[in-house]
């Protein structure tokens, strides 16, 4: 699930990453939090789980 609600299917090779993933669709990944099971995995991580949430952050400077 990506910001807005969608639900996107990834398909990329083997030994991508979250952050790989998310570039590919356009999201810029510093501003948010990829969740499994309500845990926060690191950006970096290759992808192993068959489905995350991706929250979008804010901050006010």
């Amino acid at each position: 699930m990506v910001p807005g609600g969608d639900v996107v299917d990834y398909e990329g090779p083997e030994g991508s990453t979250y952050e790989d993933a998310l570039l590919s669709l356009g999201i810029i990944p510093d501003i948010v939090l990829i969740l499994f099971h309500g845990e926060s995995l690191p950006q970096d991580k290759p992808i192993e789980e068959d489905e995350v949430e991706i929250l979008s952050t804010c901050s006010r400077g």
